[in-house]
Parts: C-alpha cells; sequence; structure tokens
C-alpha cells in the first residue's frame, strides 16, 4: 500500500497493518547493460521534495520459470532461476530509487541469509534501510514464484517472516527520524497514497488517512458494491471526501482515473453519466498504436446512477502493446504504477503525461524476469519525453 504521511503510523490500526503479510508505503537489480542511457544534463532537474518513506513486508524472491504449470504429482524441471528482492514496498521503492526520488524503507528481516540478502540489494539500488528491524531470531520471508512460460502469469507461495513486525518496534522517534527532509506542510500535512489489493481488516480506517488511491481491477466493486467499475470510483470519492484521486489498474487493459475538481471551481458544469462517459473515451482509443495513451475527458458533473455525483475527470489509460517475443513476465503491467503515480506527486506532473509514464514504465518491467529486473533507471532514453 503507498501512503504519504508520518503521523498515521501512530495509528492501532495502522500499527497492526504493518504486521499483516501485505506491504504499504508510505509517499512523503539490475538493468539491461546494453540499453544507451541520456546524459543527466539532458534531463530536467529532480523534483525537490522527492523523499519517498515506504514501510510494509519484503521478501526474497525463488523466481523459477517453467514450460507450463505442473499438474498435481508432476515433477518438471525450470528453465531458468532468479533469486532477487520481491515485497510490493521493496519493488515499488527500488522503481523509486532508479528513477531519482530518495526512499526510505521501514521493514522487518531476522539476522539470516535471506534478510542480509535483502538489505544488501536495497542498499545497492539506493534504498535507505537504516530504520529496518533486524531480529536476532526468526526467519526472513520469502517467496516461491512459479512462472509459466507458456501463459506469462505466475503463482506465489508466500512465507511471511518471524516474528511479524510489531507497533512497539515502531517507535515515533523512529518515524520522525525516517521522515527527516520530507516536504512537510503546515500541521505535517503531507499527501499520502495507498495502494490496495484487496478487502482486509484495518483497511477502512487506513483509507481515512489517503489523498490519493490506487486499486487493483477487483476491489473498487467489491469495497463499493457498485454496479461498475466507474460508478465504484465515484462512489469512493464521495465517500472519502478527501481524496484527489482514484485509480484502478487494469493490466494490459490500461487504467481508469477519477480526478476530482479542485477545490472553489464552481463554473457551471454539464452533467454525464459516469458509465456513458467512459463508454465514449473507450470509443477514442486507437487500436493500432502500440504506445500508451491518456484519453482524458473534460471537467464534468460525474453521474453514478443511485449514488450521487462529483465534479472532476475521467481518464481511460491505455498499456503498452508489449510483442509476445518481449513479454517475459506480464505481473508487472499494474504492478509499478503506484509509485509513478507518486513521482507525479514529488514532480508536479500532470495526469495527461504520467498516466502514459507510468504504463511505460510497467512495460519495460514485463520484458524481465522478476519484478525489479526490467525496472528501467532515469537516464533510459525511453522516458526522455516524460523526463525533460
Amino acid at each position: 500500500m503507498l501512503l504519504k504521511s508520518p503521523c498515521s503510523l501512530s495509528s492501532p490500526s495502522l500499527s497492526s497493518y504493518c504486521s499483516s503479510p501485505l506491504s504499504f508505503s508510505i509517499i512523503t537489480s539490475t538493468t539491461n547493460p546494453a540499453r544507451p542511457k541520456m546524459s543527466s544534463s539532458s534531463l530536467s532537474p529532480l523534483p525537490q521534495n522527492r523523499i519517498v518513506l515506504g514501510c510494509g513486508g519484503i521478501s526474497v524472491d525463488f523466481l523459477a520459470a517453467v514450460n507450463a504449470y505442473p499438474n498435481p504429482d508432476d515433477k518438471i524441471r525450470t528453465t531458468s532461476l532468479k533469486v532477487q528482492g520481491g515485497g510490493n514496498v521493496g519493488n515499488a521503492l527500488t522503481c523509486a530509487a532508479r528513477l531519482g526520488l530518495i526512499p526510505k524503507l521501514i521493514s522487518k528481516v531476522a539476522d539470516d541469509a535471506q534478510g542480509r540478502s535483502i538489505l544488501e540489494e536495497l542498499e545497492a539500488d539506493g534504498v535507505d534501510t537504516s530504520f529496518f528491524v533486524v531480529s536476532k531470531e526468526g526467519n526472513s520471508p520469502f517467496t516461491y514464484v512459479i512462472v509459466d512460460n507458456q501463459t506469462k502469469t505466475r503463482t506465489c507461495i508466500h512465507t511471511p517472516g518471524y516474528p511479524p513486525l510489531l507497533p512497539d518496534e515502531l517507535s515515533h522517534s523512529s518515524l520522525l527520524s525516517a521522515l527527516n527532509g520530507a516536504r512537510l506542510a503546515a500541521r505535517r500535512k503531507i499527501p499520502i497514497l495507498i495502494d490496495a489489493e484487496r478487502k482486509r481488516e484495518g483497511l477502512d480506517d487506513l483509507l481515512n488517512f489517503a489523498s490519493y488511491v490506487v486499486r487493483s481491477a477487483k476491489f473498487p466493486q467489491a469495497w463499493t458494491e457498485a454496479p461498475s467499475v466507474a460508478k465504484a470510483l465515484v462512489s469512493m470519492l464521495l465517500r472519502l471526501p478527501h481524496f484527489k484521486f482514484v485509480i484502478v489498474t487494469l493490466g494490459e487493459d490500461g487504467c481508469i482515473m477519477v480526478e476530482r475538481n479542485g477545490p472553489g471551481e464552481t463554473m457551471e458544469l454539464e452533467e454525464i453519466d459516469v458509465d456513458e462517459l467512459l463508454e465514449s473515451l473507450y470509443q477514442k482509443k486507437n487500436n493500432d498504436t502500440a504506445i500508451p495513451k491518456c484519453i482524458p475527458s473534460p471537467v464534468m458533473k460525474l453521474k453514478a446512477s443511485g449514488i450521487g455525483t462529483v465534479s472532476g475527470r475521467l481518464f481511460v489509460g491505455t498499456a503498452e502493446k508489449i510483442p509476445p517475443s518481449e513479454l517475459i513476465d506480464n505481473w508487472n503491467l499494474g504492478g509499478t504504477e503506484n509509485i509513478l503515480f507518486s513521482f507525479r506527486l514529488c514532480a508536479d506532473m500532470p495526469s495527461e503525461k504520467m498516466v502514459p509514464f507510468a504504463a511505460q514504465v510497467a512495460a519495460a518491467s514485463c520484458r524481465a524476469l522478476g519484478a525489479r529486473n526490467g525496472l528501467p533507471h532515469r537516464t533510459d532514453p525511453r522516458f526522455a519525453s516524460f523526463l525533460h
């Protein structure tokens, strides 16, 4: 989950969430060596306020690629095997570091070979791990990942770390130290971005701290019980009035985003059914282009029948079309977008630019096995148009 808030960790519900296997982050390794790089002088300056604080689960991933997923009682051989760091928050902050942000991570590992490997890999990518809790006993978390070369899917079998991260291990002084240098507005009103995969205990409390939300495909309707995804996004903005935008990632189908109109903007707006508007934006998609695009609506009153109306804009983002010969692991089509939307907050990047940027970074990561191998660096020329 992605968040940007120092004080929210002091709440019991959020602290208990830290001890769960699901990762979240608070926003305030290798790549292809043959790929050319841009000169750093040709890039736009990095955002001044670019500290990203993460808190949540971390792991070692054992990535076993196979020709086809095994049947019960089968004995098969791998076509390749990789061992690398994993976990939602670790992957997100690795992406942040490579894009030039300053990530810090609060998590817990054991003092074992896997735990040391986790720390070394993060540090090599520029992630600050000085706020980790290291247990003298127990085991660090790890995940067996079976990657099906035929379907380009993966199956994860996770073993949580033990002992789990406890609220008392996250001292107030440690959190304040970790946040040192982050952009602190009056009374520390730092924007919070949450990325949630599914309904679970404590999540509703976390949502009350959030300013921005990135969701997996099934979550909005499961949480709101709305009849469509578009209506669910409107419902979330109505139920949580401090949200600035809500995004649902759809893998190879791209993403949908509803962005609330700014405060004080009281001009007369046209009212339209949000499902009808979404369909009209889909009709503008060009299925012949492989490059991801953002299709925005004008500011309108977005009506969800039986639910309510919110003023804002609807965005449809398309995913990059990856040639089958280049697609290695499609797990990351939606998995890296959370940190890219966080980059948008740090860099004040408009939504029309941020949506295709996120899609292209996600596509780059799908061209390598595992969550981190394909994550690009800021100097990658494929992203020059977004970073100038």
